[in-house]
């Protein structure tokens, strides 16, 4: 990562107090840098904190615990104008593209709703803008005038993605932007992603549970188990060399395209279930699924640290 990053997550945590003293830790402890124009994956399964990390970044939920600096700057304490000035700056594209738009606006008024908000366009300019969003996500401009169900789910999360490039962010939060569409369409729309990204220099958090595309697009990746990370590294780094026996598993179920090493490969099988987040267990959240967990996990977290140059893992192992 090159120069000063354009995030930094410092000890981020997001905690749901759900009542009779109970207390869920979505997201504990998490430890974030991204650099300008960079890709950052990262990935889990459903349910280990992922999307709330991203929401909580973007600060869609107020934070716990910890901080958000963007630009430098702390987003959970901006106020008034210096709020509105970052929500310019980033930006979030939603995994349910037919949850995400409202179906009672027109598609052109739901792409123009952030230059309206921010007084960035009016009348001709935007129209002309709404015009040439369309046809940056491979879009008509006659589509302005339709309304969200008369769009596939491609179509739609390419609506999205619109309405996120059209107050001309720094910085986009992906989440699970692919997960709710067809495989055909999947690579359409990653590719997509990284022709944006090209062409307006943008930086990424793509969130997401497929290793395999997540690869594709990703300069480094997060792996996150229970709220917590447990390794990052670049992509390549981590499908070469993964540390974590949770990374290891997960990888291990990626299929791979030729039918003699599919058959012979080992494949990692996890038992038991995930824990609750309501009620971890104690050291170690992944001790209890781990093939190779020791006595010193039940006692203590291991330390989040630099195993390799560039390669952090949290693992009592190493």
């Amino acid at each position: 990562m090159n120069g000063n990053p354009i995030l930094e997550v410092r000890d981020l945590q997001k905690h749901f107090h759900l009542g009779g003293g109970k207390t869920l830790k979505a997201v504990d402890k998490l430890n974030i840098s991204i650099g300008r124009g960079e890709t950052f994956g990262l990935v889990g399964e459903s349910g280990c904190g992922k999307s709330t990390a991203g929401r909580t970044i973007i600060r869609l939920y107020e934070a716990t615990g910890g901080e958000v600096l963007f630009n430098g700057e702390n987003v959970h304490k901006l106020r008034g104008n210096k709020l509105q000035e970052f929500r310019r700056h980033m930006q979030m594209v939603f995994q349910d593209p037919y949850a995400s738009l409202n179906p009672r606006m027109t598609v052109g008024n739901i792409i123009a709703e952030g230059l309206d908000i921010h007084g960035l366009a009016d009348g001709k300019q935007r129209k002309q803008r709404v015009s040439e969003l369309l046809n940056a996500v491979g879009l008509n401009e006659e589509h302005a005038s339709r309304f969200p169900h008369e769009f596939s789910g491609g179509q739609r999360q390419r609506i999205g993605i619109a309405r996120a490039l059209a107050i001309e962010p720094q910085f986009i939060i992906a989440d699970e932007p692919i997960s709710a569409l067809d495989v055909s369409v999947q690579a359409q729309v990653v590719n997509l992603f990284k022709k944006l990204q090209k062409e307006r220099g943008l930086t990424y958090l793509f969130i997401a549970h497929d290793l395999a595309m997540v690869k594709h697009i990703s300069d480094r990746i997060g792996v996150m188990y229970l709220g917590k990370l447990v390794e990052v590294t670049t992509s390549e780094e981590l499908y070469a060399n993964p540390l974590h026996p949770y990374t290891q598993s997960l990888l291990s179920a990626i299929p791979i395209p030729d039918p003699e090493v599919e058959r012979t490969r080992e494949r990692i099988i996890l038992e038991g279930e995930i824990p609750s987040p309501l009620n971890p267990p104690s050291g170690c959240p992944f001790r209890t699924r781990c093939p190779k967990a020791m006595p010193e996990c039940a006692a203590s977290m291991p330390e989040f640290k630099e195993v390799q140059p560039g390669h952090f893992t949290a693992c009592h192992l190493y």
